[in-house]
């Protein structure tokens, strides 16, 4: 690593942030650091067109949503357009849908999901009911946190290819712009989430939410594939989940796979599925 002085003149606050935000990293236990082929998810414009001519797309076998009320959650770096094919075909299904209100998901956890809660309380309060939650990779892991917070106002989460049992678990490629992100945020760039977020007092609450006992009243669907290019499917068999269910699909293909919606529309029914994981 490159020796940087803090407080030299000639050296840019954003480098020093840099080097400080990845020799944090270095310095915590990321379990796993496997270089998930990436190529993986070249499949992206294949699982979109599988999933337009399937009768799931039509909304065959698809439960009637009968205004029911559910929050999407986009993943990292994304915003809530990557999941508006989703939310085109719930609506379509009957579902009362609502954004996230995110542009890029690459703000600080815990301010991120007081954002999301008063967006639920507000949903939950206009439609009279309790709310399903969809939130794919990191939109996932704030699903699950407002779901351990707000039990009251959650009926279920479902998890596309999230990693909630390490965030960190990704390609090395991927946690290089985690570190990019962090770094701009730690350099006081606004929107930003910081070095302070992995173990700082800012994310404390959020940390330990995301690590603790989920809800007995809340059902928790977790979607993962052992093909993902981005997220090691390890992380993602979260011991609080009731089921964990392995599909075939690209990590970004999730929010378009068409197992995906066939398993999200048995959720929504409230159908229970069995646990096909294998966490050996």
């Amino acid at each position: 690593m490159v020796a940087v002085r803090a407080g030299s003149p000639q050296t840019p606050p954003m480098a020093v942030s840099a080097v400080l935000f990845f020799g944090y990293i270095e310095a915590m236990e990321v379990p796993s650091l496997r270089l998930t082929p990436l190529w993986r998810e070249s499949r992206v414009g294949f699982e979109a067109a599988a999933l337009l001519r399937s009768p799931i797309w039509r909304g065959e076998g698809v439960p009637p949503g009968g205004g029911r009320p559910v929050l999407l959650v986009p993943g990292f770096l994304a915003g809530d357009g990557s999941l508006g094919t989703m939310a085109k075909w719930l609506r379509a299904n009957g579902y009362w849908t609502r954004r996230a209100g995110i542009r890029a998901n690459v703000g600080c956890s815990q301010e991120s999901c007081v954002r999301l809660e008063e967006r639920l309380e507000a949903l939950a309060e206009r439609t009279g009911r309790k709310v399903t939650i969809v939130g794919q990779s990191r939109g996932g892991v704030l699903a699950r946190v407002i779901a351990v917070r707000r039990p009251d106002l959650v009926e279920r989460i479902v998890t596309l290819g999230a990693p909630t049992v390490s965030m960190l678990a990704v390609n090395p490629l991927v946690l290089l712009q985690v570190g990019l992100v962090g770094a701009l945020g730690t350099g006081h760039v606004p929107g930003f989430f910081s070095m302070s977020c992995l173990r700082g007092t800012c994310c404390e609450s959020f940390r330990s939410d995301m690590t603790g006992p989920f809800p007995d009243e809340v059902h928790y669907t977790a979607l993962y594939s052992r093909s993902d290019g981005i997220v090691d499917w390890r992380a993602c068999l979260d011991p609080g989940a009731d089921e964990l269910i392995e599909i075939r699909a690209s990590h970004c293909g999730m929010a378009l796979n068409r197992t995906a919606y066939e398993h999200l529309a048995r959720a929504l029914a409230g159908e229970g599925a069995s646990r096909l994981a294998d966490a050996a």
